[in-house]
């Protein structure tokens, strides 16, 4: 029989003294602590920072939501109703915030946590992380299946919160203000008639509305042993604690999910709502904005707690893409994927042209794949998996992507490397073409080149060895700037540059500058003249 003193739990005697032998051990000039109770006194470390030092907050918000949608617009391809209702929340929350932290908090404010709904690869997350990038608050996102209640296997819903104040390079009043993006939310909703413990469904939705409300959040999670043993060598350095909290009174809450099923709730409330003579039968339109219709209790219905659904005052619709969609957000997203597929050729010194017909190829295929924006990348990676590989190898420094290269990547992959030097040229001055194109979108001017203007530049590009892009940008670099100041003089915006202007850019932009001076100056002296005739 085995002794029964040695199953006794240690004392907090024993467990501090084998602590101390091991930080000792590890850490030289450890001193001793004590992990029990202390009686306060006026030397005794504080539990969180001074009032003053709370109110020291640098935080500044003074956007508006046509200014916050106009930046969305920028990375977001349709879901304009979506980014209209985003950005009143935000602008809402965040000017509450900007109060609060003035000291001139709204009575009885009701946070704006949204419920985000639609399916896969519509923008949803690109959408929240937008916001956050342009407010300057951390932000963190995280999977609902990846979360169990407390004391079960799984992830802690805490652990969000923790997780802001390392994106906040540990700044606890920072991340108070923060967004935690919740992915997948529909998968914890508590199946209909379900008995017994409901670990992944009505625990974690509970656990989640704590957070949601109002809750102090321990800044250290009690099974975070190194993060314990840290706050103890704090102590036993005498310094002052950081908070040991967090709040998440103002922490922006957004969930998010497919919500498969749900439609079919809506669908059956809405004709059980509509029997009778007065009924009309619902279009295909109807159908598809059929999420735009539902109301809390069939959120309830699906498996959602009232109070847990009720914190979600804000319920924004994403709709799904179609071919259209996916060939605006290729070709006019800021953060269009082919961006990163020229940036990963450059580092093999390969220039890559893309062509409408090749982004219209590519959106086609992705919307095949029925995982919205996602399968972009799913094509991408499928056709330019071979040129990736071997291109770099090779004497190739260019190349078109148009519809024949998407829709048969092997065989154009065939023909380039067998004929690639005259290949070559056609692509380099596809690309003199396409820096015109871009120096029009961007400065509002519009230069083109002449033939042998673009055969010139290409001469020069292969003589330097050099990107025909990089090229012309450094040719180039200051005539913004120049036929601005021309169309201004003269009127109209359109330039045509050749051979010689390419021999000599600065000469001859400084020739058409003066001239439009002088133009302007004469057109002013025959209008006085003009006047003084009729005067």
């Amino acid at each position: 029989m085995s002794n029964a003193a040695d199953s006794n739990p240690p004392t907090p005697e024993e467990i501090q003294k084998k602590l101390e032998e091991v930080m000792k051990q590890n850490f030289p000039g450890f001193q001793t602590i004590n992990i029990g109770p202390q009686p306060h006194s006026e030397s005794a470390p504080l539990d969180d920072p001074p009032e003053d030092e709370l109110a020291d907050i640098d935080f500044e918000f003074d956007h508006k939501p046509r200014d916050v949608k106009t930046h969305l617009d920028r990375f977001v391809i349709k879901q304009d109703e979506a980014k209209k209702v985003l950005s009143v929340a935000l602008c809402d929350h965040y000017h509450h915030v900007r109060l609060a932290l003035d000291g001139n908090e709204q009575p009885n404010y009701t946070k704006q946590n949204v419920i985000l709904i639609g399916p896969t690869g519509v923008g949803k997350t690109y959408l929240i992380r937008s916001i956050a990038d342009l407010i300057g608050v951390p932000f963190v996102k995280a999977d609902a299946t990846k979360f169990s209640e407390t004391g079960y296997v799984g992830g802690d819903v805490e652990d969000m919160v923790r997780e802001l104040v390392r994106r906040a390079d540990g700044d606890i009043r920072r991340a108070e203000y923060g967004i935690i993006y919740i992915d997948e939310i529909d998968k914890v909703a508590s199946a209909t008639g379900q008995s017994g413990k409901d670990v992944s469904g009505r625990g974690v939705q509970t656990n989640l509305l704590k957070l949601m409300e109002e809750t102090e959040v321990p800044a250290r999670s009690p099974n975070d042993i190194a993060g314990q043993m840290a706050a103890m060598m704090e102590m036993s350095r005498g310094g002052r604690k950081s908070a040991s909290t967090i709040n998440t009174k103002h922490i922006l809450f957004v969930v998010s999910g497919a919500f498969d099923g749900l439609e079919k709730i809506v669908r059956k409330r809405l004709r059980e709502g509509s029997i009778g003579f007065g009924a009309s039968a619902q279009t295909d339109e109807d159908e598809d904005r059929i999420f735009e219709h539902a109301q809390t209790r069939d959120y309830i219905d699906f498996g959602f707690e009232p109070e847990f659904i009720g914190r979600l005052p804000v319920r924004v619709v994403c709709h799904p893409l179609n071919t259209d969609d996916l060939f605006h957000i290729l070709k006019n997203s800021e953060g269009s994927i082919i961006r990163q597929y020229e940036e990963d050729f450059s580092c093999y010194g390969i220039e890559v042209l893309f062509k409408d017909d090749g982004l219209r190829a590519v959106a086609e295929k992705a919307g095949e794949e029925k995982t919205g924006a996602r399968g972009l990348m799913t094509v991408c990676e499928r056709v330019f998996r071979d040129f990736k590989f071997e291109l770099p190898s090779t004497d190739v420094k260019r190349f078109i992507v148009d519809k024949a290269l998407v829709s048969g990547p092997a065989e154009t992959l065939q023909n380039l490397l067998a004929d690639h030097q005259n290949e070559e040229r056609t692509v380099m001055r596809q690309l003199v073409h396409d820096f015109g194109g871009r120096f029009q979108e961007t400065h509002g001017i519009t230069i083109t080149f002449t033939p042998k203007a673009a055969d010139k530049l290409v001469d020069e590009a292969l003589a330097q060895s050099k990107s025909v892009r990089d090229l012309c940008t450094e040719k180039f670099k200051d005539y913004q700037f120049g036929l601005k100041l021309i169309a201004q003089n003269q009127g109209g915006g359109t330039f045509k540059l050749d051979h010689k202007t390419v021999e000599n850019p600065d000469k001859v932009l400084s020739e058409w500058v003066v001239k439009s001076y002088r133009q302007k100056d004469e057109k002013s002296g025959d209008d006085d003249g003009k006047d003084s005739e009729q005067t």
